[in-house]
């Protein structure tokens, strides 16, 4: 049955969740709408919304995405569906300070204009529970070091697409390390060129071979360090 036929208010709640599942893989972003409305007008809170029916469904997308099931567009169709989601509940999010999983600020290094790898990557951790801060790319330390200063975030990730560009990584955390400030923060850098071994020798936390791999890395090292801190 296609969603022209389908009516969501229909459905009764688990169907429901389990269409708005569907229909974030498919990158349907008006159904989302309707969706994350009818559950918030049925008495849902704004943080089970999220949870239950949009970071699940990018769960999966990202599953799929990490196996090679779905492309990089589909991805980002699927991803901008969540996003209009977001929009319904970031502010009500707000209103009742809830505890987002972390905070990340992201961004490409200087030198480095490509940002769909790092857009794709902020989306799928916005998916996953994050407060994301995307600083954009051809960012100097100068600006890594503001945006940790001013939204003091779990974790800094670092793309580049440039094998001229990736070397940069490691001004940054050698900065990082020489103001004392380098163990407050989890380091992730990705993109294209990057591997397990630039990632170590850089002194990055990890690296992450696509924006879902960041997004199931970054959930695990926080809460890793939460329970070692607890």
């Amino acid at each position: 049955m296609s969603d022209e036929e389908l009516d969501l208010s229909t459905l009764p709640d688990p169907e429901l969740v389990a269409q708005m599942h569907d229909d974030l893989y498919d990158g349907l972003a008006p159904e989302i709408v309707i969706g994350t409305n009818l559950l918030l007008e049925r008495g849902w809170s704004a943080d089970k919304v999220l949870n239950e029916a949009l970071v699940e469904g990018m769960r999966i997308v990202g599953i799929d995405f990490r196996d090679g099931i779905l492309f990089v567009p589909e991805v980002l169709l699927a991803a901008n569906a969540m996003k209009a989601g977001m929009v319904i509940l970031r502010p009500l999010l707000a209103e009742t300070g809830v505890q987002r999983i972390g905070k990340v600020v992201i961004g490409t290094v200087k030198g480095d204009i490509h940002d769909i790898g790092k857009n794709l990557t902020a989306m799928m951790l916005e998916g996953a529970g994050f407060e994301v801060i995307n600083i954009g790319i051809n960012n100097p330390v100068e600006n890594y070091l503001e945006a940790l200063a001013e939204h003091e975030p779990d974790i800094l990730g670092m793309s580049a697409l440039l094998t001229t560009t990736m070397p940069y990584m490691k001004v940054v955390i050698d900065e990082l390390t020489a103001r004392g400030l380098r163990d407050k923060y989890i380091v992730l850098v990705g993109g294209a060129p990057l591997n397990e071994e630039f990632g170590k020798a850089v002194g990055a936390d990890a690296y992450c071979r696509d924006a879902a791999v960041a997004a199931e890395t970054a959930q695990a090292l926080v809460l890793a360090r939460r329970a070692a801190a607890s």
